[in-house]
C-alpha cells in the first residue's frame, strides 16, 4: 500500500541476532521520511514513526538482507496469521535440523567407533568426496538460509550469527575437501576431516532456534488472549430484525443484543434490560459488576446473567479492547535504556569475534601447532560466540513482564516506565477515586435560616450538572433522590483548584471549599464550626454562596476502598515511603490518612502545586511515583518518574500516566512495582548468564585450557552450547508468567 502513515508496523522475517536489530534500525532509519524505527528481535517486529511509504520501508530491509511484511495493528486476523506463519517457519527448522542430523550423527557416531576409512587409496577418497557432497547438500537443504544472510550482510557492510556460522561451517568444509582431494597438500598431522562437525552444528543451530521459537510463542500469550476476547459475530437488530453479522460490520449506533455467557462484541450504553458483567480478562477485578439502563459496557467483557440490548458506541480499533491490545504491543516492543545499550555492544560484537578467530588461528599456527589444531580452535570461537543470547536478554523479559502485568489489569506503556518502576523509593496518592473509592454520597446539609436545605441542595445540584468534579455526580443524585429540580445555568466558570460558580435563575452562585469563598470576599463564620465537625470525620465540607452570602455547607463522603489499608500497609513495608497529596482541606485529609495509617500528608494543593510538590521531591533524590485518577492529577502525573493512572478515571489522566491501572485499587501499584522489580532482576539474570557465556566460552573455545589441561572444545559441542544459551534465556524469560501478586487468590 501506498498510504502515508504516522506510524507503521512491520514484521522482519530472517534476523538471527542482536546484530541484525542493528542493521535492520540503521536501514529503516536512513530511508526519507523516518523519524524514529525500532526493532525489537524478540517478537521480530520493527516500529516506524514517520511519514514514509510501506513500499520504501520494505525495500530497506530487503536491501539490507531481510525480509518484511506490514502488520496492522490490533487485527485478530493478522495475528493469527503471524501464528500461523511462525508455526511453518517452526516445523521448517525442525525438518532441516532432522535432515542434517540423518548424516551428521552416523558420521559423528562412525568416527567415534573408529570404523571410518582412511584418507587413502581411491576407492576410500571417493567415499570421502561422496559424503562431502552429502554434507554440501546439508548446507544447501538446511543451512542456506546462514549463508544468504552472511553474504547479504557482508554487501552491506555488516556482520551478524549468520556471518559467524557460514564462516564457521564453511571453512570446515572446505578444508575437509582439500584433505580429501588434495591430502598430500597437508601435512600428515592436518589430514583430518570435519564434515561430521559441519552437518551436526547446522543440526543443532536449526533445532535450537526451532525451539527459542516455539518458547519465544509463549511470551505473546498475553497478547493472544487479548484478541481472543473480541467475539467474531455479534447478534445486531435492524429494521426489527435479529440478524448474526461478522464484527467488521457492526456500525455505530447498532443496536445489539446480548444473551447470557456471550461475550461484548464491541462498546456500548445498555438502553434496555440489565445484568452483570464479567470483566475481569479488562481489569483484574474478579467480581462481576451490574450494568443497567445507562451503564457502559465493554468489547470482550463476559455477560453473565441477564439478556440486555445496547448501542455501540465505539468499533473497531476505537474500542477500549483495541487500545488495551496496541498499548500492550508498544510496550512490549518498547526499549529500555538497557535495551540500547546491548544493541550496541551486540553491534561491534560480531566483527570483534572475528577478530579474535583470526588472532586465535595465528596465535596457535605460529607456536607450532597443526593447521588442524588451529582450525578448530578458530572454527569453534566462530561457534560459540554467536550472540542469540545476549540480543534476547532483555526484549524477551520486558515482553513476558508487560504480558503478565496487563493479565492482571496493569497496562504499561512502555519498556522504561516498566524498569522505573522498581526504582522508586517514594510514591505520592491522590485522595479521591485512588485512595476512597471515587463514589461519595451526601452526608449532612447544613444551610443558614434565610435559606432551606432543599434549595441549596437544588442549587448546588444545577450547579454541579456542568462540573465534572467526582463530588458532583453525588450530590446531583441525591437532589435527584429528594426529587428537586435542576436549573439551567449562565456563565459557568470552573475555578481550579477552587469550585465552580454560575447564574441560576439571575442569581450569583459559588459552590467549593473555603478558599473559593475567601476569594470572594464571603463571610463563612457561621458555618466553620460544622465544617470543622465533618472534616474530622473524613467529610468533604462544600461551601455553598448565593448573591455573595453564605447560605450553607453540604457535606459529602467518599468511603475508603476495602483493600486501600492492605495495599498500603504491603507498599510501606517493601520500604517505600507513602505520601498523601490532595486539594481536599486539612482535617478532611488528615482524617483519611490516618485510616489508611499515612503519616506523610500534603492537603490543599492546587494542580500545579501538586506537579510542583513532585519536582520538590525529586530535585532531595528521591524516585517519585504518582497515583491519581483525575483531571487535576495530569499535571504531576505527568512529573513523576512513574505516573499510575486509575483506570476508572479520566481520560486525560490514564493518557498523562505511564501506568494504567484498569482496575481501581491500590495493589495494582504494589503489583506493578513487583512486576517490574522481578522483570529487570531477570533480564540482569539473561545478561549476565549471555555475557558470562561468552566471556567464558570464548577464551575455552580459543583453547585456552589445552596448554594446561589438554581440553580443547569441540566444534560440535560448541554449537549446542550457544543453542542451549538462547533456549535457557527464553526459558528464564518466561518464569515471569507464573509470579504471584498481591491481591491473588
Amino acid at each position: 500500500m501506498t498510504d502515508i502513515m504516522s506510524e507503521i508496523r512491520l514484521s522482519i522475517i530472517g534476523m538471527s541476532c542482536a546484530g541484525c536489530v542493528a542493521s535492520v534500525e540503521d536501514a529503516l532509519n536512513k530511508v526519507n521520511g523516518v523519524d524514529k524505527a525500532s526493532v525489537n528481535f524478540a517478537n521480530h517486529t520493527a516500529n516506524i514513526v514517520g511519514n514514509a511509504s510501506v513500499e520504501s520501508l520494505i525495500k530497506s530491509v530487503v536491501d539490507a538482507g531481510y525480509d518484511a511484511t506490514e502488520l496492522t495493528s490490533s487485527d485478530a486476523n493478522q495475528v493469527l496469521e503471524k501464528e500461523r506463519q511462525d508455526f511453518i517457519y517452526y516445523q521448517q527448522l525442525l525438518r532441516k535440523s532432522l535432515v542434517a542430523a540423518l548424516i551428521g550423527i552416523p558420521l559423528f557416531v562412525a568416527s567415534l567407533l573408529g570404523i571410518l576409512p582412511a584418507i587413502e587409496g581411491i576407492t576410500n577418497q571417493l567415499f570421502w568426496l561422496a559424503v562431502g557432497l552429502a554434507t554440501l547438500f546439508i548446507m544447501y537443504y538446511s543451512g542456506a538460509h546462514f549463508y544468504i544472510g552472511a553474504i547479504k550482510s557482508f554487501s552491506n557492510h555488516s556482520a551478524n550469527m549468520d556471518t559467524l556460522i557460514a564462516l564457521g561451517t564453511g571453512v570446515a568444509w572446505f578444508f575437509s575437501m582439500l584433505v580429501v582431494i588434495l591430502p598430500e597438500s597437508l601435512p600428515e598431522n592436518s589430514q583430518h576431516v570435519y564434515f561430521e562437525a559441519t552437518a551436526i552444528i547446522i543440526a543443532l543451530i536449526n533445532l535450537g532456534s526451532a525451539l527459542e521459537s516455539k518458547a519465544r510463542g509463549k511470551t505473546s500469550l498475553a497478547i493472544k488472549r487479548l484478541i481472543g476476547l473480541q467475539p467474531k459475530t455479534a447478534l445486531v437488530i435492524r429494521n426489527g430484525k435479529e440478524m448474526d453479522l461478522p464484527i467488521d460490520q457492526v456500525g455505530l449506533s447498532e443496536t445489539i443484543k446480548v444473551r447470557p455467557g456471550e461475550r461484548i462484541p464491541v462498546d456500548g450504553k445498555l438502553i434496555d434490560g440489565s445484568s452483570s458483567v464479567d470483566e475481569s480478562m479488562l481489569s483484574g477485578e474478579p467480581m462481576p459488576v451490574a450494568k443497567n439502563i445507562g451503564d457502559e459496557v465493554t468489547a470482550g467483557t463476559i455477560n453473565k446473567t441477564g439478556s440486555f440490548l445496547f448501542i455501540s458506541t465505539r468499533i473497531g480499533k476505537d474500542t477500549a479492547l483495541a487500545h488495551i491490545i496496541e498499548m500492550v504491543r508498544k510496550a512490549q516492543a518498547s526499549k529500555p535504556a538497557i535495551s540500547r545499550l546491548v544493541d550496541k555492544v551486540s553491534a561491534i560484537f560480531v566483527p570483534t569475534v572475528l577478530i579474535i578467530s583470526v588472532i586465535t588461528f595465528l596465535i596457535w599456527i605460529n607456536i607450532g601447532y597443526s593447521v588442524t589444531f588451529a582450525l578448530i580452535a578458530s572454527v569453534t570461537v566462530l561457534i560459540i560466540a554467536c550472540p542469540c543470547a545476549l540480543g534476547l536478554a532483555t526484549p524477551i523479559s520486558i515482553m513476558v513482564g508487560v504480558g503478565r502485568a496487563a493479565e492482571r489489569g496493569i497496562l504499561i506503556r512502555n519498556g522504561e516506565a516498566l524498569q522505573q518502576a522498581g526504582k522508586l523509593n517514594v510514591v505520592v496518592l491522590d485522595k479521591t477515586g485512588t485512595i476512597t473509592q471515587g463514589k461519595p454520597s451526601v452526608t449532612n446539609i447544613m444551610s443558614l435560616a434565610h435559606i432551606s436545605d432543599q434549595e441549596c441542595l437544588s442549587f448546588a445540584a444545577s450547579i454541579e450538572a456542568s462540573s465534572e468534579h467526582p463530588l458532583a455526580q453525588a450530590i446531583m443524585d441525591h437532589a435527584q433522590s429528594q426529587g428537586l429540580n435542576i436549573h439551567s445555568c449562565d456563565n459557568f466558570d470552573s475555578i481550579t483548584g477552587q469550585g465552580v460558580k454560575a447564574e441560576i435563575s439571575k442569581q450569583l452562585v459559588l459552590f467549593g471549599n473555603e478558599r473559593l469563598m475567601r476569594q470572594h470576599g464571603i463571610n463563612i463564620d457561621k458555618l466553620a464550626s460544622e465544617s470543622k465537625l465533618r472534616s474530622q470525620e473524613a467529610k468533604t465540607p462544600i461551601y455553598l454562596a448565593v448573591n455573595n452570602k453564605a447560605a450553607a455547607v453540604i457535606t459529602v463522603a467518599d468511603p475508603i476502598k476495602s483493600d486501600s489499608i492492605k495495599a498500603i500497609k504491603q507498599m510501606q513495608m517493601s520500604g517505600l515511603k507513602v505520601i498523601l497529596l490532595t486539594g481536599d482541606n486539612k482535617m478532611t485529609a488528615q482524617a483519611v490518612a490516618k485510616s489508611v495509617n499515612i503519616t506523610d500528608v500534603v492537603s490543599e494543593v492546587m494542580p500545579s502545586e501538586k506537579a510542583e510538590k513532585i519536582k520538590q521531591l525529586q530535585s532531595g533524590g528521591d524516585i517519585v511515583g504518582m497515583v491519581g485518577d483525575g483531571i487535576n492529577d495530569a499535571p504531576a502525573l505527568a512529573g513523576a518518574d512513574v505516573g499510575f493512572a486509575i483506570g476508572t478515571g479520566t481520560d486525560v489522566a490514564i493518557e498523562s500516566a505511564d501506568i494504567a491501572l484498569m482496575r481501581g485499587s491500590l495493589y495494582g501499584v504494589v503489583n506493578a512495582i513487583y512486576i517490574s522489580k522481578s522483570t529487570t532482576k531477570n533480564i540482569k539474570q539473561n545478561l549476565f548468564g549471555a555475557f558470562v557465556y561468552n566471556t567464558l566460552g570464548i577464551p575455552v573455545a580459543a583453547g585456552i585450557l589445552f596448554p594446561l589441561f589438554g581440553i580443547l572444545l569441540n566444534p560440535m559441542f560448541a554449537g549446542a552450547a550457544m543453542a542451549l544459551s538462547s533456549l535457557t534465556v527464553v526459558s528464564n524469560a518466561n518464569r515471569l508468567r507464573h509470579i504471584r501478586l498481591g491481591g491473588e487468590k
